[in-house]
């Protein structure tokens, strides 16, 4: 999972993986949006400093995953696949999270870190905010993932197979910085699934506050 010393970078391949999305389009997960325009600026500035190693098109929005649902299904579509994920099971989520009436909280953006595969910053978690979140979730869907979940920032893939010692020397050379981040509300969006790391289109925005129902607002989008 973590890039270890004398390894090589895993590579991210530029084409179709078709017997991932098997035809469907959209694949959904809650996430939260990084809007500090300090640390918007930084995240840009290092993932610019590695370009060179990074997978082009570098697109998609710095955020932090919290739940990965799988492929949504319009309307009252059928559940085919084991990671499926439908209308109802949304629904389910959005009761929960109102029922657990959750205030806003912070996380702590820390050092550049990287996986065999990508280039991240650590978050930390310390009041347990996303945890909760995540078990909640866990109640009315098994999430499709298969790493134990570590929250962070990704800054992009890598491109090719690069020696370790080489990024982690980089990353020992870039004055770093540390932010703390309020969370004010929760995201539910989509990507399209054969675009590799192409924007994510948010669907439905949860805030944070203690009267749920009144401000829960959703935006449309093309597979509603």
């Amino acid at each position: 999972m973590f890039l270890q010393p004398n390894s090589l970078t895993v590579p991210t391949e530029a084409h179709d993986y078709p017997e991932w999305h098997k035809g469907r389009a959209h694949y959904a997960l809650w996430y939260l949006e990084i809007q500090d325009p300090e640390l918007l600026d930084y995240l840009t500035q290092l993932r610019n400093q590695f370009a060179p190693y990074l997978f082009q098109p570098n697109t998609r929005q710095f955020h932090i995953t919290l739940y990965i649902c799988g492929f949504l299904l319009e309307n009252e579509a059928r559940v085919n696949f084991d990671d499926d994920f439908s209308q109802q099971q949304f629904q389910q989520q959005l009761e929960q999270l109102k029922a657990l009436e959750l205030k806003p909280f912070h996380l702590k953006v820390g050092h550049l870190n990287s996986f065999n595969s990508a280039l991240f910053l650590e978050i930390a978690d310390n009041e347990n905010s996303l945890s909760k979140i995540r078990n909640l979730f866990s109640k009315s869907s098994q999430e499709i993932a298969a790493l134990d979940y570590c929250p962070h920032i990704t800054l992009g893939l890598y491109s090719q197979q690069f020696e370790s010692d080489e990024i982690f020397k980089i990353i020992d050379s870039i004055p770093q910085k540390t932010f703390e981040i309020s969370i004010n509300q929760l995201s539910f969006g989509i990507y399209q699934a054969n675009v590799l790391q192409g924007q994510l289109t948010t669907l439905h925005q949860f805030p944070l506050i203690q009267h749920h129902r009144e401000n829960s607002q959703e935006i449309h989008s093309c597979c509603n």
